[in-house]
């Protein structure tokens, strides 16, 4: 299914519900229903009348009333905006500031909506052309805000932000202190790893507050179209205007559409780097593991095969198959 063909499943259900919950079918259900129950007794020269006449007429009425508002331009844009509302749930976002934003943002389409009810000919095809790219300029606000949400609720990500720098810390006590190069190389190891994951942390927040400014700045933006829409008149035949405020809501997107994929980049980098960390911690551990065993076997071969020494040995043997069963 492509998805033109579910916009119009959407618009036709929408139109549908609105057809059925208008106050018009109440009164033709309600009038059915009497007439059905209390008017039994309908005298035609040429028919025969049953009750159940009635049920057919209402519902040749209430069919009536469906067509009437599939067929209304105004009923059809009307589905439209609430559907497009509907999809956008505004609940669904946690951050208060972003949900304001995006309630000033519908708030502006809503009186776009209206410019455009109010205009006629091709100054309504136009408003209508430019209320699209609003859609699509509301969407990436939503998306933003999304993500927005993703980065403020990652409780790890904070925990880490708080913890990392105390690790890096400590590391570099236990590198100065520490005489064996071969741990050395491995502290060092994990304090450049460590030092990576505080740069994406920092990153993270970084990036969060850009978002902020961006869904701030994107909805001034759009409060200015808004005011240069109202401003349209009829005697723009070459459409310069719109034309322009075409340009500008696109542009609009592009900044949302950036400002979205740097904050998908950093989530990414930031995952990738988490999974890195906890490889190359456990092959560090395995590492010292195994050098740890290795300088036991040299250490009872030197000694001699005690009874004692043969239980270290089987105790070694079962560290290595543990290992490798961890690999």
């Amino acid at each position: 299914m492509t998805a033109e063909t579910d916009g119009r499943q959407k618009v036709l259900g929408a139109l549908l519900a609105n057809a059925l919950l208008r106050w018009e079918t109440l009164v033709t259900l309600m009038v059915t229903a009497i007439l059905f129950l209390f008017v039994q007794d309908v005298s035609l020269p040429f028919l025969e009348w049953q009750p159940w006449f009635w049920l057919v007429l209402g519902g040749l009425a209430e069919g009536v009333l469906v067509a009437s508002t599939l067929t209304d331009p105004e009923a059809t844009e009307q589905a439209l905006a609430e559907d497009f509302e509907r999809e956008y749930d505004l609940r669904n976002i946690r951050n208060r500031v972003s949900r304001e934003r995006l309630r000033d943002a519908f708030e502006y389409r809503r009186n776009m909506l209206k410019l455009a009810d109010i205009a006629r000919g091709a100054m309504r095809t136009r408003q209508r052309t430019l209320i699209s790219g609003i859609n699509d300029w509301i969407a990436h606000m939503y998306s933003l805000a999304n993500r927005i949400d993703y980065f403020e609720n990652n409780d790890l990500a904070a925990r880490d932000l708080q913890q990392v720098p105390r690790k890096i810390q400590l590391v570099k006590q236990r590198i100065e202190n520490e005489r064996d190069k071969g741990t050395r190389h491995d502290l060092q190891q994990q304090l450049k790893l460590l030092q990576r994951q505080l740069v994406s942390l920092e990153a993270s927040a970084s990036i969060i507050k850009r978002a902020e400014i961006q869904l701030e700045s994107t909805l001034s933006a759009l409060g200015t179209v808004y005011a240069q829409m109202s401003l349209l008149g009829t005697k723009d035949t070459k459409s310069i205007r719109g034309q322009r405020l075409g340009i500008e809501i696109k542009e609009e997107i592009d900044k949302l559409q950036d400002t979205i994929d740097a904050m998908d980049e950093v989530q990414l980098h930031g995952q990738s780097l988490s999974f890195e960390f906890e490889d190359d911690l456990f092959g560090a551990e395995a590492a010292a593991l195994e050098t740890e065993e290795e300088a036991k076997r040299q250490r009872l071969s030197v000694s001699g095969g005690s009874p004692e020494d043969g239980a270290e040995l089987a105790a070694l043997a079962a560290d290595d198959t543990q290992l490798q069963s961890q690999r």
